[in-house]
């Protein structure tokens, strides 16, 4: 009788450890300047381009790595190698690495209830093929803001970035994102990407996507995993631009 009430004590502890741990992490991995290890995977299928409905398929590897630089301060940064597939007719592709984004964000190293991070986003003229970017180096500011209420993450990033050697790209790119969590390990999410091409002829500057996702933070052995799913519907878009996306997104974290 002994043993089984220390086992069962035993179990009990493991299991509010872990249900602490991921509370904690719950919190982190909806805050994309949160001070976490982690490297993103996330797969972004776009249906319904142009007249004769294409798809393409991107990729995006999105390593985060936070640095302390003060007590009071962090440097986050976090870069974007997307991988992509991109039709160029219904019968040819063009496969390989598009331009590589990194994001520099100063922000509090002990989160307040405002979280905000100022910074800097760089794009590198990395593309393998001209059909897969802009081959230009580029430059512009970067800002976000959220709050965590409780069970909540409501929140906006916001960035524009300017070619370097020419005017040739003048991007807007945002996302606004709100989670709600739920019970074990489980949330909701909406987190739609609003870009603007400045450069475009009039009326085809904006894409404007509608959506809704869910997911859930679990454990492979100690590794805990984000994994998330979403669909977007384009409600305003360029005139060959995508009808729809879905989204597919593994996260490896790495506490400490």
């Amino acid at each position: 009788m002994k043993k089984r009430f220390i086992y069962f004590a035993a179990a009990l502890m493991s299991s509010l450890v872990f249900a602490q741990e991921n509370e904690g992490l719950e919190k982190k991995i909806q805050n994309p300047i949160a001070s976490l290890i982690s490297v993103p995977f996330q797969n972004n299928t776009d249906f319904g381009i142009g007249p004769d409905n294409l798809t393409r398929n991107t990729l995006n590897i999105q390593p985060v790595l936070p640095f302390s630089l003060t007590e009071d301060i962090n440097l986050i940064v976090r870069t974007i190698v997307p991988v992509i597939s991109q039709p160029l007719s219904p019968d040819t592709s063009e496969f390989g690495i598009g331009d590589i984004n990194t994001s520099l964000f100063l922000t509090a190293a002990k989160p307040k209830k405002v979280i905000t991070g100022y910074g800097l986003v760089v794009g590198l003229p990395t593309a393998t093929n001209s059909a897969l970017g802009a081959g230009k180096w580029t430059v512009g500011p970067s800002f976000l803001a959220m709050i965590q209420p409780e069970s909540w993450t409501i929140g906006g990033l916001v960035q524009n970035t300017w070619s370097t050697s020419g005017p040739e790209v003048n991007f807007f790119y945002s996302q606004i994102f709100a989670v709600k969590n739920l019970n074990k390990g489980w949330y909701l999410n909406s987190a739609p990407i609003i870009t603007a091409n400045w450069n475009a002829s009039k009326g085809n500057e904006w894409t404007v996507p509608l959506g809704i996702g869910a997911g859930r933070l679990f454990r492979v052995g100690k590794l805990p995993i984000n994994g998330q799913i979403g669909y977007y519907q384009n409600v305003v878009k360029p005139e060959n631009g995508a009808d729809s996306q879905f989204r597919f997104q593994l996260v490896l974290l790495f506490p400490k």
